[in-house]
């Protein structure tokens, strides 16, 4: 089977020079906005403003609902052989990478740190994230 993978494009990685958009840069890529997460959060129409204006800069598909349904679908849309995504620290991640691995090879790329920290990190509010990762990243 030829490599034909498509690109799982998170919330996690959005930057146009994320590893899985330089490793692949011509593989169609997908976001989704994760339904059940911005419910359950009750993330703010600001910070979905800037995810959207980030996803502005990258080539990505967007679509919303459940995340591994969406690219489970996007994958055999493409005839993909394989789903490539970067890690993330969050909890979601493993239960969706878990989802993608019944139905297609996946590969995790891992991105470079900007910290070296290994405590509990709240990722609901970048500005708590931002909070404890600055004393790292700056020293």
């Amino acid at each position: 089977m030829p490599d034909n993978p498509i690109l799982w494009i998170h919330a996690d990685a959005l930057s146009p020079n994320q590893p899985a958009l330089d490793e692949f840069p011509d593989a169609p890529a997908i976001y989704v906005w994760d339904d059940a997460l911005l419910e359950e959060w009750n993330i703010s129409l600001k910070r979905i403003v800037f995810l959207y204006e980030c996803l502005l800069e990258l080539p990505v598909t967007i679509r919303r609902g459940d995340v591994a349904e969406q690219v489970i679908a996007f994958a055999k849309e493409h005839g993909a052989a394989r789903i490539v995504t970067v890690e993330s620290v969050s909890p979601r991640f493993e239960a969706i990478l878990a989802r993608l691995e019944r139905e297609f090879e996946v590969e995790v790329i891992l991105p470079d740190a900007l910290v070296d920290y290994d405590g509990e990190i709240d990722l609901k509010r970048f500005s708590r994230y931002w909070a404890t990762a600055q004393k790292y990243a700056f020293g």
